[in-house]
């Protein structure tokens, strides 16, 4: 039987990034859509269930500030453990000396890049929730082995080269992705090692398998990224409440500055479609803006739904709300744009990032919309959530503009 919320150990998910690397210089730090590889990582393991600390454990000032930005802590690794014969669980190992009351501990490689929170999330619960002593993310793997021989010929690792059975007919093999490891923690201090006891198979999606070791490793990932990024969308028994973002999220993020130097923004009329729909659908909503300007307060009058605006803290503020409301945050859909949105992100079990989000938004949400921010993307999650019955063939949705006066603007 699986414990409460409140019996769970303490989960800390440790990430190595050495400053050093031969064969991509700079590796941790090489932008994969927009977002370094390090908090790539630290993004997904902050938004994985289970977890409660993540910890970069690095040498290198840039890699500990690009962490920290990112929400993680930093473990400052000693020389002795920065050689290129250091290895991941020396790291992982010192890390947890700073956290002496961990349950569960986890060795999460920024070099796959493809990491996803559900990879995170199972190999954390393998462990804390299913009793096993280790796990290893694993991908379906199919192919023959092979290996050279000391003629320079071939020779087959694991099978007969002379019998060539179908796929079927041969027993499933799985490959290591090398991304994601769970331990028990005192069972890890005292074997020092990644696997003993029962270790768990983890299976993620094959196509998601790629470790950084060359620069063409990199370049193939940034070339897949537009595809691997993209996330399945939640359906209607996935949320309770919608929380929204103002500006870049309701608005294109831009502002018209007439003669007078007023100023104003514009929505879409079909964002206003959407959340009517929502909110007829019976879930919460909730604009939640550090703007203070009151055309947020007006708009969010005219859709007949609660805001909090000119907030500095809105994953505090976000917190509240769903405790004063009743609502489970893992079942708060979350859209957002910019990096103010991330520790949002963090709390809601739905983050989702406009189609137009900044990159390490987009590589942090659980889903991202096609339409960009202010030209239809509230409707494209109302859409998610009820079906295609809110598209209306034939009639596109003109923006309208609300000719509240601006004195300043700020991000959302």
């Amino acid at each position: 039987m699986a414990p409460n919320a409140s019996e769970r150990p303490r989960v800390l998910a440790v990430i190595p990034a050495r400053g050093g690397s031969k064969g991509v210089p700079g590796k941790n730090l090489a932008p994969v859509a927009g977002v370094p590889l390090v908090v790539r990582a630290v993004l997904a393991c902050r938004a994985a269930r289970l977890v409660t600390d993540v910890a970069v454990s690095t040498d290198d000032p840039a890699i500990a500030a690009a962490a920290r930005a990112a929400g993680a802590d930093v473990v400052d690794r000693p020389a002795g453990l920065s050689g290129d014969t250091a290895t991941s669980e020396a790291a992982v190992l010192h890390a947890l000396d700073a956290y002496p009351d961990t349950g569960a501990v986890l060795l999460v490689q920024c070099t796959s890049p493809f990491l996803t929170r559900e990879d995170v999330e199972g190999v954390a619960a393998a462990v804390v929730e299913d009793g096993a002593a280790s796990a290893v993310t694993v991908a379906p793997f199919h192919g023959f082995l092979w290996r050279e021989d000391e003629l320079g010929g071939g020779r087959g690792m694991g099978h007969d080269k002379s019998f060539r059975p179908r796929r079927q007919d041969r027993p499933q093999d799985f490959l290591e992705t090398g991304a994601a490891y769970a331990m028990d923690a005192e069972g890890f201090r005292t074997h020092r090692h990644r696997f003993f006891g029962r270790t768990a198979l983890v299976r993620t999606d094959p196509a998601r398998v790629l470790e950084i070791d060359e620069p063409h490793d990199l370049e193939r990932a940034r070339a897949l990224a537009p595809v691997l990024d993209r996330r399945p969308a939640p359906a209607l028994a996935d949320v309770d409440a919608v929380v929204l973002d103002f500006d870049g999220t309701q608005t294109d993020d831009k502002v018209l500055i007439d003669s007078e130097g007023r100023e104003l923004v514009a929505v879409h009329r079909g964002d206003g479609l959407g959340i009517a729909a929502l909110r007829r659908a019976g879930l919460k909503l909730l604009i939640l803006s550090t703007e203070q300007n009151p055309v947020v307060a007006a708009r969010a009058r005219k859709l007949k739904i609660p805001v909090l605006h000119g907030i500095d803290r809105k994953d505090l503020a976000l917190k509240q709300w769903c405790e004063d409301e009743g609502v489970d945050p893992a079942r708060v859909l979350y859209a957002g744009n910019d990096v103010n949105d991330l520790p949002c992100f963090a709390l809601a079990g739905w983050p989702v990032a406009v189609g137009s989000a900044h990159d390490s938004v987009r590589a942090a949400a659980r889903a991202v919309t096609r339409a960009p921010g202010g030209e239809g993307a509230v409707r494209e999650i109302a859409a998610w959530l009820l079906g295609p019955e809110l598209d209306v063939p034939g009639s596109p949705y003109a923006p309208e503009s609300h000719h509240t006066p601006l004195p300043h603007h700020t991000p959302a």
